[in-house]
């Protein structure tokens, strides 16, 4: 069993930026499928930024260039750089409970999350 327990989230104003952290405890993560998705008020949860078992990244195009996800041992990482106000949203991390591979900004096949933290750009 895995937990996760994001923090970092705040208010910022647009064109600044903030960094995401996830911790994850109880088994080790570092070979899993990792990702950051997000839900603003009224609207689906969609995928951000994943980080597969081989290190390769995948973004949604309306982070590309701005967002950076990276890993490090047990711990997940979101820098968010030139936010906007459509950045605003609940930010949750997910992983895989094994090894895979491919892009996975989609919710299918993350067991476990975490409660999310909130980023507010104004």
């Amino acid at each position: 069993h895995v937990q996760l327990v994001e923090s970092g989230g705040g208010s910022v104003q647009a064109g600044g930026s903030l960094r995401l952290s996830c911790a994850a405890t109880g088994n080790s993560v570092s070979r899993y499928c990792m990702a950051w998705f997000r839900r603003a008020p009224g609207q689906e949860r969609e995928g951000v930024a994943a980080i597969d078992g081989d290190g390769s990244r995948s973004y949604a195009d309306s982070v590309k260039g701005r967002f950076t996800v990276s890993k490090d041992k047990n711990t997940l990482y979101l820098q968010m750089n030139s936010l906007k106000p459509e950045d605003t949203a609940m930010y949750y991390c997910a992983t895989f409970s094994a090894f895979c591979r491919g892009e996975r900004l989609w919710e299918a096949g993350y067991d476990y999350w975490g409660q999310g933290t909130q980023v507010t750009v104004s």
